[in-house]
């Protein structure tokens, strides 16, 4: 980590257009791009029982995880970034030249066959919020800061790690978590279905392996609109060629090969 010193109100998600790295100074070696999960439910709180998206709580007690590489393999998308193009054009977020309609068909027709629902977008994902927690726990923080999406109206806040991974705090919908000494952070845009992790590469890769977080290392010109490698734009780390099939591990395979092109 470089000694750029930068305030807690500047945490918050990186602005669009420019590359991941050189956000917050490029103090931070690396960032990996973590995937949130598809929702798995059972029967009787998928879409054709109930016509409704579980609550959080539903979700927190009997969903589980679906990978990004498993509904890729049953959608024939070839990539990461056509996943997420097809993700931006079911919430209507993409103008017509680059959203994606089939693709975006591909994942209803997942929801309306299967007991499976899309992640919901700019939120810091429920099924990873454990996993979220963990890392700071295991790091050795009690405590660690929450810089809101927008801090010139909200404050920063300090939440007991204890607390949230007990329920007695709720946990923040979207924002920045960042350690007391601003070692590593965990960010989430409004409009996404991934949430950005900062920090040591070595630490990252190694969190990423244990927890099994499905994503991606952003080589350094990644930017926020890496779903355009699908449209032919060379942006993200990994290529069609190295997205793994259902097989494979959930964690995606180039994390120590990633590549650009």
């Amino acid at each position: 980590m470089l000694s750029c010193r930068v305030q807690l109100e500047e945490y918050v998600y990186p602005p669009y257009g420019t590359p991941l790295l050189e956000a917050y100074g490029a103090r931070f070696e690396s960032v990996f791009v973590v995937l949130h999960p598809f929702v798995r439910v059972p029967e009787p709180l998928a879409w054709s029982a109930t016509r409704l998206y579980p609550a959080d709580a539903q979700i927190l007690a009997r969903g589980t995880k679906c990978t990004w590489a498993e509904v890729a393999t049953q959608t024939g998308m070839t990539s990461c970034a056509r996943v997420n193009q097809a993700l931006l054009t079911s919430i209507g977020s993409l103008t017509d030249y680059l959203a994606d309609p089939a693709g975006r068909d591909a994942l209803q027709a997942v929801v309306q066959t299967q007991p499976v629902w899309l992640p919901a977008e700019g939120r810091f994902e429920p099924l990873l919020q454990a996993d979220f927690l963990e890392v700071f726990a295991g790091a050795g923080h009690e405590e660690l800061a929450f810089v809101p999406e927008f801090p010139q109206s909200d404050p920063v806040e300090r939440f007991s790690v204890a607390a949230l991974r007990g329920g007695s705090l709720p946990f923040p919908s979207c924002g920045t978590l960042l350690t007391p000494d601003e070692s590593f952070l965990f960010t989430v845009d409004w409009d996404s279905f991934f949430t950005l992790f900062y920090g040591p590469r070595a630490f990252v890769a190694q969190t990423a392996r244990t927890l099994a977080l499905e994503g991606f290392f952003a080589t350094p010109n990644t930017d926020h609109a890496w779903f355009n490698y699908s449209m032919g734009c060379a942006t993200v780390t990994i290529s069609p060629e190295d997205w793994p099939n259902v097989e494979a591990p959930a964690l995606v395979r180039g994390l120590e090969r990633a590549k650009s092109f």
